[in-house]
């Protein structure tokens, strides 16, 4: 497992595998889904890829949950895509929590599980409505990559090749 992530302000962070049908995990979500709903005017979870819980926990994925000082604040996850392959589904981050590194390091968590998994690479999918997610994603290292979804609302297809992973091709 990952070790937590880094401290925010003095305040501990930890980023704790969960069900994602668990109590708190189904909060963030509903969360997630009201501020896709702000952002995108007509947007329906229905709208957007399904993802079962099943399909966010081991052996192929995780779900993660973000906790600042015992408060749950973000959520993300990790779903099989292919063999090489898994895509960050549904991450979020409470908006009283943003502008703090507690995003990247969530994502960053779900890289770490990703090849701890190993994945060679990670795929996710935003919109137009969500410039700080566009913004991270790319400092991340993200590049726009052919579309793998059909989302309504999709408009960015971003997939991060995973260092520290071994590559087909490559020496041990």
């Amino acid at each position: 497992m990952p070790p937590p992530a880094p401290a925010d302000a003095g305040r501990e962070l930890t980023l704790v595998p969960e069900p994602a049908d668990s109590e708190t995990s189904l909060a963030l979500q509903q969360a997630f889904f009201a501020d896709i709903g702000m952002r995108y005017p007509g947007w329906a979870p229905a709208s957007s890829q399904r993802v079962e819980p099943s399909e966010l926990a081991p052996p192929d994925g995780v779900w993660l949950v973000a906790y600042l000082a015992g408060r749950p604040v973000g959520c993300g996850g990790l779903q099989r895509f292919d063999a090489e392959t898994a895509e960050i589904r549904r991450i979020f981050l409470d908006e009283r929590a943003r502008g703090r590194g507690i995003g990247r390091a969530l994502l960053a968590g779900l890289e770490d599980y990703a090849k701890e998994l190993g994945y060679q690479r990670v795929r996710l999918t935003t919109g137009d409505g969500q410039p700080e997610a566009l913004g991270l994603f790319g400092s991340a290292g993200y590049e726009e990559t052919s579309p793998f979804t059909n989302g309504v609302f999709t408009r960015h297809w971003l997939e991060k090749r995973l260092i520290g992973v071994e590559h087909p091709g490559e020496g041990s």
